[in-house]
């Protein structure tokens, strides 16, 4: 691996060529990728790849006419501080506002690149070079801004916005608030029946940790059964059901670690305190996320809550 600043005027050519080349595919993945759900956008993606496509021929053409035919494989990884570029393929799934700030990056990034390296170099031949690329990449920037505007007005990003939102609340809130509510609901029962029955913190812990993990496991298995998400859209069921067992088990665990302590009055008058802290997060979360008003949201959660915490007390003192 070399410097770039030890790179020969046709080495910086090849590179530049490569990268160009590169950044192409990846609108192009980009654009593949948004086709379905939004294809406004996947048209900007689309016209920024025959962008770079066009501006990667311009410099073919520069580097025959100085080098001739043969362009050398110079790839950014083998630069020493070069950029990189991660494969769409193996990102997660991007939202919209994903990929719109992986674009204006990628521009920026190259652009600042060019201009920095260009500034470190003493050959007159290669800073112009650089600083020409550094003006492509920032040419770059402003059709991005231009196709953007033509391609994707304001309603149709305000309504690829809350396309992007609907799918992060079915992938990703709707399965955390399914675990979160089953694992702070469900275990009030057992935990405070057997703090009650006992009267020792170290046995309501020991059940509450039971109770936890299981449901979590539970859950887990449950969600990444309950579909593939092909269907549904509901995305993949393996990060579904961890999601939800995760959740799970933290409900579960906010109200059990109260019970290390060790005098029973105080880690009661904690682990009461800690519910009420969870059952008002699931109250916010249904509200913000879920458009459940915030009044009915919070008796709802509080309701059943309460119905829960009083079967393990008539359980516990019975």
């Amino acid at each position: 691996m070399r410097n770039f600043s030890e790179l020969s005027e046709r080495e910086i050519l090849a590179l530049a060529i490569g990268a160009e080349e590169e950044d192409g595919r990846i609108y192009t993945d980009i654009a593949e990728s948004l086709h379905a759900d939004y294809p406004g956008s996947a048209k900007v993606f689309s016209e920024m790849a025959a962008e770079e496509s066009d501006h990667r021929r311009r410099l073919i053409d520069l580097y025959q006419r100085k080098f001739g035919d043969h362009i050398p494989l110079i790839r950014r990884q083998d630069v020493n501080g070069f950029l990189t570029r991660k494969p769409v393929w193996q990102l997660p799934k991007p939202s919209i506002r994903d990929v719109r700030k992986m674009a204006e990056s990628m521009e920026a990034e190259t652009e600042n690149f060019y201009r920095l390296a260009a500034s470190r170099s003493t050959d007159v031949s290669v800073r112009k070079l650089l600083g020409d690329l550094a003006e492509a990449e920032a040419g770059h920037e402003r059709v991005a801004d231009k196709l953007t505007e033509e391609n994707v007005p304001q309603s149709v990003r305000s309504e690829e916005d809350d396309a992007a939102r609907r799918n992060f609340v079915l992938r990703y809130i709707q399965p955390g608030l399914a675990g979160l509510m089953d694992g702070s609901v469900s275990t009030l029962a057992p935990v405070f029946a057997s703090a009650f029955a006992t009267g020792k913190p170290w046995e309501a812990f020991i059940v509450g940790i039971a109770a936890s993990l299981g449901a979590g496991i539970s859950m887990a298995f449950a969600e990444a059964l309950s579909d593939d998400g092909s269907l549904t859209g509901r995305g993949s069921p393996i990060i579904r059901g961890l999601i939800t067992g995760a959740m799970t088990t933290l409900g579960g665990l906010g109200h059990t670690l109260p019970f290390l302590i060790p005098e029973f009055r105080t880690a009661m008058s904690v682990a009461i305190g800690v519910v009420v802290i969870e059952l008002g997060a699931i109250s916010w979360i249904r509200a913000h996320y879920m458009d459940t008003p915030p009044i009915r949201a919070a008796l709802q959660v509080a309701l059943g809550g309460a119905i829960v915490f009083g079967v393990g007390v008539v359980l516990g003192t019975s």
